[in-house]
């Protein structure tokens, strides 16, 4: 484990984002998969994983922050380009994680615990319209590790404007996932050559331990 790690994603720097991990596109019964014919064996495969990283970041003291994809009712918010681009995405749906609706809720094996913080997002990145950037900054969290699916859509997007914000970026190449992992292997590379660090949840893990144990 390098050094660096062990630094830039010392608990008290670091937020964990667990980004749209919502009903509609993980859950078998939710739009991706009834409507869009999307496969959910990659997305539904890390759901351990990221569950165990939340326990371990929330043992630790690291920020946890669900940024949750959300459709606002009645086309609120809703651009003309964004219309376009959601009507041609791949294995989606129109109104796919509709606010308030069960397809909008978080699954259940990572709903929200008592502390974490919840984002509801309305573009692929976290950052565009919300109040994420705040949030971090008010919390002296100058590291995002970045977490879910898709992993070359929402939490590329996500991981390029924390980047942007000038802040440390580490990718659990396990804890993410893509309905095509083509496209998730071909991210992950586009990040490690040129803004963030690529590890796995449990070196993660285990850093996180080491710090909590030395403090």
């Amino acid at each position: 484990m390098s050094a660096d790690l062990l630094t830039v994603a010392h608990p008290r720097n670091t937020a964990l984002l667990i980004i749209d991990m919502n009903n509609d596109f993980v859950h078998p019964d939710g739009q991706a998969a009834r409507t869009g014919g999307r496969d959910l064996t990659a997305s539904r495969s890390v759901i351990p994983t990221i569950v165990g990283l939340a326990a371990d970041a929330r043992a630790a003291g690291v920020a946890v922050i669900h940024c949750q994809h959300t459709t606002l009712p009645g086309g609120v918010g809703t651009s003309s380009a964004w219309a376009q681009a959601r009507a041609w995405a791949t294995y989606s749906a129109p109104e796919i994680c509709l606010k308030d609706t069960w397809g909008h809720a978080i699954i259940d094996a990572l709903a929200p615990q008592p502390g974490d913080i919840v984002v509801h997002k309305y573009r692929y990145g976290a950052f565009t319209g919300t109040q994420l950037e705040l949030i971090l900054h008010s919390l002296g969290r100058d590291t995002a590790v970045c977490c879910g699916i898709s992993t070359n859509v929402c939490v590329e997007d996500t991981a390029r404007q924390a980047f942007a914000n000038d802040m440390h970026v580490v990718l659990p190449e396990d804890a993410c996932a893509s309905w095509d992992m083509r496209l998730h292997a071909a991210s992950l590379e586009t990040a490690r050559q040129r803004y963030a660090t690529v590890t796995t949840s449990a070196v993660l893990r285990t850093a996180w331990a080491q710090q909590t144990s030395t403090t």
